[in-house]
Order: C-alpha cells, then sequence, then structure tokens
C-alpha cells in the first residue's frame, strides 16, 4: 500500500471506530450521564482544558461508572476517563440530582403528589376451608376389643344422629354386664346403680342398658353410635382391628357453617381486628361471592411464614364449601383517620431505611428518608419526613436513589425558607461519602480511611480511624481500595462505620494517593496540611 493510502486508510478506520465507539458508549453511559448529581456538560475536555475555574470532583470509566480515579488516566477498556464536576447550583443540598427534561423522559419518570385522605387499610390475602372446630367430635374407643362391624365405611360419607357406627367386641364390656346381671340378681340398688354407671362409663348406650335388664341375656358385641349429624372424617380403623383406649377412629364434622383461616402477613396483622367485614371468593366459583366477620385473630406468628392467622365463619348451607379448599380473602379495615399516603411503589426499603426521592423541580431530584406506618395494598402512610403536596417520583425512583443517597443527607427540604418541621435544625446522624482504605485492624474491628470533605459536618478531608460495625465484613477491604462508606454519628465525638460500598478492588499505586489528591472531593493536598481532626472516630487523625 502506498503512503497516501495507507494515511487515508488509517483516517477512515480511526473515524469508524470513533463512530463505534460512540454508539456503545451512548448505550453504555446512558445511566451515568442520565443522574448526573455533578457531570460535566463536554466530557470530552480534560481537567486541564475546562475553562474556568472549575475542577473535576473525580474521573470515572464511561463503560463503568464505579471506576472513580482522582486523576486522568485510562480505564481498563483502555478509554479515557470522563471528569465529573460539581454542577450543583448555590443552595443545593447534598444529594441533590440534576438530570435534563429529555433523560427524565428517557428513563420513564414518574411522579406523584403524597395526599392527605383516608388510609385504605385493605387486605387481600388467601385462606383455607376447615371444618368449624367448635363442632368436631373425634372418636376414641375406652376399651380395648376387636372391630366387628364397621356400619359407616368411608371418609365423607355422611351419617346422621343415633346411625350405628361400629359394634366391637370387648372382654370388659362383657364383664361389665356380668355385674349388673349380678347385681340385679341380688337385688342390690347400690350395687345396681354402682354397675349401671360403669357402663355407661365405657360408652354403652342406654338401650342396651335397658336390653340386658329386660333380657337378662349379656350381649358380646356393643354397637356405638354417632353422636352427632355430620360428614364422616379420618377414618383409621377397618373390621376386624384390634383398638385400644386414646385411638383415634374417625372424626365427624360438621358442614352447614365452616372455618376460614387466612394468613396475613407481620406488617399487616395490626390492620385487621375482630368484626371486620371480610369478602370471599373461590377460583372454582368465580361468579359467586361469600360475607362474613373476622371472628378471631389467633395470638401467635408462624416462625417460618412469618404471617398470622385470622379466622372467619362462613354460612354453607348449600354445601359449596369444602374443608381443604383454597379461597381469595379481602378484608376491609374500619378506619376512619385520614393520614399522608404516598403510592406503594414510591417507596424505596433499605435493610435500615425507608427512602422516598423527592422531585424538586427543574429537573432536580433528592433522596431523603421517611418514617413510614402502615403498609396497605397501594398506598404506605408516612408519619414523618415529607408534608402534604410534596411531589416524589414513582417511576425510575430507584435509579435515582442510587445516584442521590451516595452523597445525600436523608434530610428534608425547607419549604418556603423555614426549617424542617420534622428533623428542624439537628444534626445529621449519617452520611456516605467517598473515600480509599488505608489500613485494616481486624482483630480490632477498625478500619483506617481517608476520606473526602463532609460539609454537613464541616469536615475536611482528612484520614482517620473507625470502629466498624458488626455488619461490616473487613475481610473484602484491603488498603488501596476506593469504597463509598456509611458513617454514623453513635455520640458525641464517637463516629461509626456502618456500611461499606467497594467501588474497586483493584489495589492501587503508592502515587494515586487519596489525601494528595483529595478522593472524591477535589480537595487540594492544601487542605490536609497540619489538619487534625481529634475526638472524631475511634482514634485520632493521622497527619
Amino acid at each position: 500500500m502506498k503512503p497516501m493510502g495507507r494515511y487515508f486508510f488509517v483516517i477512515s478506520l480511526g473515524v469508524l471506530l470513533g463512530v463505534s465507539g460512540s454508539m456503545v458508549l451512548g448505550g453504555k453511559t446512558f445511566v451515568l450521564n442520565a443522574v448526573e448529581t455533578a457531570i460535566g456538560k463536554d466530557s470530552n475536555k480534560t481537567g486541564g482544558e475546562e475553562s474556568g475555574e472549575r475542577t473535576p470532583l473525580y474521573w470515572v470509566a464511561p463503560m463503568d461508572p464505579n471506576y472513580k480515579r482522582d486523576k486522568p488516566g485510562k480505564s481498563p477498556m483502555g478509554m479515557d476517563l470522563v471528569p465529573v464536576y460539581d454542577d450543583q447550583d448555590e443552595g443545593d443540598t447534598p444529594g441533590t440530582v440534576k438530570i435534563s427534561p429529555d433523560v427524565v423522559n428517557n428513563l420513564g419518570v414518574k411522579t406523584g403528589v403524597v395526599e392527605k385522605d383516608t388510609f385504605d387499610a385493605t387486605v387481600r390475602t388467601v385462606g383455607y376451608v376447615q371444618y368449624d372446630e367448635d363442632k368436631l367430635v373425634h372418636i376414641h374407643p375406652r376399651v380395648e376389643g376387636w372391630i366387628e362391624q364397621l356400619f359407616a365405611k368411608s371418609e365423607g360419607d355422611r351419617v346422621t344422629q343415633g346411625q350405628p357406627l361400629y359394634s366391637i367386641y370387648s372382654p370388659t364390656l362383657v364383664n361389665a354386664q356380668e355385674e349388673l346381671l349380678l347385681a340385679i340378681n341380688r337385688d342390690n340398688a347400690r350395687l345396681i346403680s354402682a354397675a349401671m354407671e360403669r357402663l355407661r362409663a365405657l360408652q354403652v348406650p342406654n338401650e342396651a342398658i335397658q336390653k340386658l335388664r329386660d333380657s337378662r341375656q349379656v350381649s358380646q358385641t356393643i354397637i356405638l353410635r354417632a353422636p352427632q349429624s355430620g360428614v364422616l372424617d379420618n377414618l383409621q380403623v377397618r373390621e376386624g382391628m384390634f383398638v385400644q383406649p386414646g385411638m383415634s377412629m374417625m372424626s365427624i364434622g360438621v358442614l352447614d357453617r365452616v372455618w376460614v383461616v387466612g394468613e396475613v402477613f407481620e406488617r399487616q396483622a395490626a390492620l385487621i381486628s375482630e368484626g371486620d367485614q371480610v369478602r370471599m371468593t373461590l377460583d372454582y366459583l368465580p361468579e359467586r361471592q361469600w360475607s362474613g366477620v373476622v371472628d378471631y385473630i389467633y395470638p401467635s406468628i408462624d416462625s417460618e411464614t412469618r404471617t398470622a392467622r385470622v379466622r372467619m365463619r362462613f354460612a354453607n348451607e348449600d354445601l359449596a364449601l369444602k374443608p381443604g379448599m383454597f379461597s381469595q380473602l379481602t378484608i376491609m379495615s374500619d378506619t376512619m383517620t385520614e393520614t399522608l399516603q404516598i403510592p406503594r411503589q414510591a417507596l424505596v426499603r433499605t435493610g435500615s431505611q425507608s427512602r422516598v426521592v423527592l422531585a424538586l423541580g427543574e429537573g432536580k431530584f433528592k433522596s431523603i428518608e421517611v418514617d413510614v406506618g402502615r403498609i396497605g395494598w397501594e398506598s404506605v402512610e408516612v408519619l414523618s419526613g415529607l408534608e402534604e403536596d410534596d411531589r416524589i417520583v414513582t417511576s425510575a425512583q430507584f435509579l435515582l436513589d442510587s445516584e442521590s443517597s451516595r452523597t445525600s443527607d436523608f434530610q428534608r427540604m425547607e419549604h418556603s425558607g423555614n426549617a424542617d418541621p420534622i428533623h428542624g435544625n439537628s444534626p445529621v446522624e449519617t452520611v456516605w461519602v467517598p473515600a480509599r482504605v488505608e489500613d485494616v485492624m481486624p482483630d480490632h474491628g477498625m478500619v483506617t480511611l481517608s476520606h473526602a470533605p463532609i460539609a454537613v459536618w464541616e469536615w475536611p478531608a482528612m484520614s482517620m480511624n473507625f470502629q466498624a460495625a458488626d455488619t461490616v465484613s473487613l475481610e473484602q477491604l484491603k488498603a488501596g481500595m476506593d469504597v463509598h462508606v456509611e458513617i454514623e454519628r453513635v455520640a458525641e465525638d464517637e463516629y461509626l462505620l456502618r456500611d461499606v460500598h467497594v467501588d474497586d478492588v483493584a489495589t492501587q499505586a503508592s502515587n494515586d494517593s487519596v489525601v494528595d489528591h483529595g478522593v472524591g472531593g477535589g480537595a487540594s493536598s492544601d487542605h490536609q496540611d497540619g489538619m487534625s481532626h481529634e475526638g472524631h472516630g475511634a482514634g485520632e487523625s493521622k497527619q
């Protein structure tokens, strides 16, 4: 190939790769550009080429927003790192996210309004049809013997009160009959009464006792009859079987009225009270609907399913409800108290916090902490953290919360220049801040971090020791790691490392010092000179 042809070939190849790279980057860096807490508008310029005095907070890989550095360089894929700037307007609180209207539309961001209304405490759950245990009778023998004949031979058979169930041969019953005849022959009223009471105690029917007195002949088998009408269930015997006291032979249940036991989540148990109206439907009869009330709330929670049981009673004259059926229950709690409410999908729940994303207008969003109460089917009760008519994000809020929570102080925004009525001017107890691991002391449960400035506590960038919470795994931390850490103020001049998000597990070169370059905060080495912040963390700050 001629030199001139080779030259044009290289130029064409570069243009082609540039276009392809732009297409790839446009897809992979969408989130990075979408939630631009502080991303510069011109990402093709480096820090040295920026006009004015804007200083990048840090540099990030175009295809991996978690790959951050405190100076320009190359990403693991060989791409130039993109500078990230602090573009927050004056007066914006930490954690404010600003995105353009086009990106808001592309992300599918939807918002809703905090409203005060009667809380919909409707609980929807499932239940199981059961026999009415108040009318469930179990049949057990009181003597040992052999089943001579079984009159009710199948589960599900309907029986009526007084109907024969089975006949039994028992030497004990034969002896008891002979004792009565002996007492009658002696004409001893006291012995006769005692013998008859013994027969009744052994479940011998009165008609069998009277027949014995009239005929003066001992019966080798005694017929036992049904104590109530109902349906035969749990049949455990067959003809010829030997039975003894305590053995479960069969049960008789009543179906004209049944129980339905539902299971509700632990957090929903407080929404339900005895007497609440219940609507029930079945899959196999979708056109029908049963109405009942909450009859009883069981006092314990199942340790495995973490659910509470609730019992309802339903009339069942046509026997459409059968034990073991699966049903859908709608329990309508009677509540008339008006409360602040947000849509359930707007709530972001973590292991230690409940948060929502405030829509501040002009493309600005901020993640804040809220205290929630009852959680209904579609709405959540807000106890504190929001005010009526506040606008919150109900769609794509997890993406916005992920970006905002990295630097958010989780305080409420002030309304009309007034202090937040919920939190007032009390100090922030928990903050997230970028940092670098300097040393790990697992035996002491401590870690040395060089963290960025913390504006809400008026801390400059510095190196200091922190006692780690029990939930923090120090094994995952190594010197040189770039991390985001959650620091909690547990007492005056006492701070705890509450949580750690690892940004990059690679060990950095010694010349990439966090202190020298001010990780994530754009702090220069001038901020470090002579800095000693006594009492913060678990030990003295390093110089």
